[in-house]
């Protein structure tokens, strides 16, 4: 009898899992998710309801457990709280500031300005939802890249990019507080490649809010050049749109895919539990550490 099975949801993106929870923890099942995972991009695991424990259970068998969001929770009570399971909410008992939580409505992949090796995955369940908006749209930039027209690509092969997490919470605020500004200039600034050549030879486009400017050009031809390829992959055919069920368990391959959430009922308690894998890739370096280099 087969343990699991993998249902394509678009030629390019995503995949259905089908798996009794019993077995989710399976060396054979962890390994086939792992396999479809960098396949299909996006895996959606229907109405699974994990439990916190299950989940962590689930994201220890897949891989080093991580939270790399930790450091930006302001209340050190909070923090402690959010080591293992990371809860995305808006209003009472959010771990966040809002604005962390507003900007993934913009498309972005996890972790670009944190220096560390890129997060691998990304885990989410679906806790409680909004009645209205919420679905999470999913973009796959090995798609985006390997369709992109041969000239196209030969222009910004060796491009690099710097990635601000200013840049992006320009999208939150109308103008940012300068206190929070101070805040976000903390980060580092990190220097990305544009297209991202990985170990297997596949190489995928690196995208988001937070791609700022890119080396070599003008900021606004940088910044124009940015919003394009943003808006080449996250044309139909390379993305898939989740209209979220409670108890929807869906993970994804953050190291081929940017992602974003719909605009929802910010009163509605929409509640979804985050873990993420540690990779073992170091994407960019800080802006100063290439300049003394």
């Amino acid at each position: 009898m087969t343990t699991i099975t993998f249902e394509p949801v678009k030629p390019h993106i995503g995949s259905r899992v089908h798996v009794d929870k019993a077995r989710l923890c399976e060396p054979e099942v962890v390994q086939a998710v792992r396999d479809a995972m960098e396949q299909r991009g996006v895996l959606v695991f229907p109405e699974l309801h994990l439990t916190d424990a299950e989940q962590l259970a689930f994201t220890d068998a897949f891989g080093q457990r991580l939270n790399y969001t930790s450091a930006a929770i302001e209340d050190s009570a909070k923090r402690d709280e959010a080591t293992d399971v990371y809860k995305i909410a808006l209003g009472k008992g959010a771990t966040l500031a809002p604005e962390f939580v507003y900007a993934t409505w913009f498309w972005h992949t996890d972790g670009v300005t944190v220096d560390q090796p890129l997060p691998k995955a990304t885990m989410l369940s679906a806790r409680k939802l909004s009645p209205t908006g919420g679905q999470t749209e999913f973009a796959n930039t090995f798609a985006a890249w390997s369709f992109l027209p041969d000239a196209e690509q030969a222009a910004i092969a060796d491009l690099k990019v710097i990635h601000r997490l200013e840049a992006a919470m320009r999208h939150v605020f109308r103008e940012i507080p300068e206190d929070r500004l101070a805040r976000f200039r903390q980060a580092p600034e990190m220097v990305v490649p544009l297209v991202w050549t990985q170990p297997d030879g596949r190489q995928s486009l690196v995208l988001g809010s937070h791609a700022d400017e890119v080396i070599g050009m003008s900021y606004v031809a940088g910044r124009s050049l940015i919003e394009r390829l943003i808006e080449w992959a996250a044309q139909p055919e390379f993305a898939y749109s989740h209209d979220w069920r409670e108890g929807d368990f869906v993970i994804w391959n953050n190291h081929g895919v940017m992602h974003r959430v719909v605009p929802y009922d910010e009163e509605s308690g929409r509640n979804m539990h985050r873990t993420s894998i540690m990779g073992d890739l170091r994407l960019g370096r800080p802006v100063e550490v290439l300049a003394t280099a």
